[in-house]
């Protein structure tokens, strides 16, 4: 029975993604800073554990507590949207700490047993600004490409030692409650001289082509199951639609 281990599994794309290992049979490490059981049906198959992607005390925790894992998802995220003349350098560090340094670090601490077994899979879930930059995303889009580039060059480092890195990257989803896991980092960063250009910009937004976290949990299943050499999975009927365009 093959373990995976998913970061950020409190809503959105990471729940969705444990329960659909779950559901495969798969014995599943959910981790969220504090964990909600409730949000699991129960499973002798299910473990919740706590963890914080910017703390190294807290990474050194999961992995003596996990053991060895076949998969590592790195899910965790956190969103930022608004002008970026009106956003604080404080708060785009704040970004990185977690989309960036937080998934370099975890994968850090993993891979010293992934490449001592010869095998293994480390999936890193970005977003579709990658593809396609937005405005009113660009700390966040930073973030996201910075992990991009750092999958992409790793799964070069990784490839002679059996363990595979890959992409996913979802469109956009209000279902993944992006604004809600903002919190106050958010507040007053449109200010009124973009006003204007936000409006149309949240204008263009199409309904029809949002992405659902079910579309995440599936391309995150494709690419930690499907044995290819593959690096990036588009999530979504806007990622998609933009991935055939590059």
């Amino acid at each position: 029975m093959k373990t995976v281990l998913i970061t950020g599994c409190s809503s959105g794309y990471g729940l969705e993604t444990a329960l659909h290992f779950l559901d495969r049979g798969w014995t599943v490490i959910a981790t969220m800073r504090t964990p909600r059981p409730d949000l699991f049906p129960a499973s002798d198959r299910l473990r919740l554990l706590p963890l914080d992607v910017t703390r190294p005390d807290s990474i050194a925790a999961l992995v003596q507590a996990a053991g060895p894992i076949d998969v590592l998802v790195n899910n965790a995220g956190i969103g930022l949207l608004g002008a970026f003349e009106a956003t604080p350098m404080a708060t785009v560090r704040e970004v990185f700490e977690t989309n960036t340094f937080g998934t370099m670090a975890v994968t850090q601490a993993f891979l010293p047993d992934m490449r001592e077994r010869g095998s293994g899979v480390i999936v890193n879930v970005t977003s579709s600004v990658t593809l396609a930059p937005m405005p009113l995303v660009a700390g966040y889009t930073a973030s996201k490409t910075a992990v991009q580039g750092f999958t992409a060059s790793l799964a070069h480092e990784l490839e002679g030692f059996g363990v595979r890195v890959k992409l996913v990257e979802p469109g956009y989803g209000p279902s993944t409650r992006f604004t809600d896991n903002s919190g106050d980092r958010m507040n007053g960063l449109i200010p009124p001289a973009y006003a204007p250009f936000a409006e149309t910009v949240f204008a263009g937004f199409r309904p029809d082509i949002v992405t659902v976290p079910a579309d995440v949990a599936s391309a995150v299943w494709q690419a930690a199951t499907d044995g290819s050499d593959r690096l990036s999975y588009p999530a979504g009927p806007d990622a998609v639609a933009l991935a055939r365009q590059d």
